[in-house]
């Protein structure tokens, strides 16, 4: 089923109506611990804090090996989740929430980092290939699905004197927080959009 069609019936059939039935499933991935905080490869931890504090909401239970936030967006309620079992585990987490909630990928959304798009850049895609990224591989091999829509925020390409774990583990500089910032405040608006139907809307306005 189309994706803007599943939005629509969730917003009829559930919305401010129903608000005990969760419907979407919002994955930020990372990794858990104090040292990977604002590192590159958190952007989509990040991403998934700015849009939990946007709701007025908060992460406080841990449940399906994630933080996780229950909220709600555009009226339809949602489950926002950081997955702790490391970026390379990510689909154990995702995929517990999805088989309990009885979730299709269609009503997943995840956020990751990108290191082919620019600090401050996104893209969004309704589904694809894991592009070599390592969480999204691990949902994908785990589901046995790829129809995952999805945000990837730009972290600035590998500079030659960098292996790869080592760029995705590093700190933006000054001159780039300004811009993953945006990077943030874009992906927000973006998830309000496509859960609410609007992923064509989304991505005109704000993929890259």
């Amino acid at each position: 089923m189309d994706i803007f069609k599943i939005f629509e019936q969730l917003k009829k059939t559930d919305g401010k109506a129903a608000p005990g039935k969760l419907s979407f499933i919002v994955a930020g991935l990372g990794n858990p611990g104090t040292e990977y905080i604002n590192t590159r490869h958190n952007a989509g931890f990040t991403a998934a804090d700015k849009l939990v504090l946007s709701a007025g909401g908060s992460f406080d239970k841990l449940r399906f090996r994630a933080n996780t936030a229950d909220i709600t967006i555009e009226g339809i309620r949602v489950l926002v989740m950081k997955p702790v079992t490391f970026m390379n585990n990510s689909g154990e987490s995702v995929t517990e929430a999805m088989n309990y909630y009885k979730i299709k990928p269609e009503q997943v959304l995840i956020i990751c980092d990108d290191i082919y798009l620019e600090p401050g850049d996104i893209r969004i895609r309704r589904k694809g290939s894991h592009g070599g990224h390592n969480g999204l591989k691990s949902i994908f091999e785990q589901t046995g699905n790829e129809n995952f829509p999805r945000i990837k925020i730009g972290i600035g390409k590998k500079p030659e004197k960098y292996d790869l774990v080592n760029w995705v583990l590093s700190k933006f500089t000054d001159s780039e927080k300004t811009a993953m910032e945006k990077a943030y405040e874009n992906s927000v608006d973006a998830v309000k959009l496509i859960i609410g139907g609007s992923i064509d809307k989304a991505m005109n306005k704000y993929s890259k």
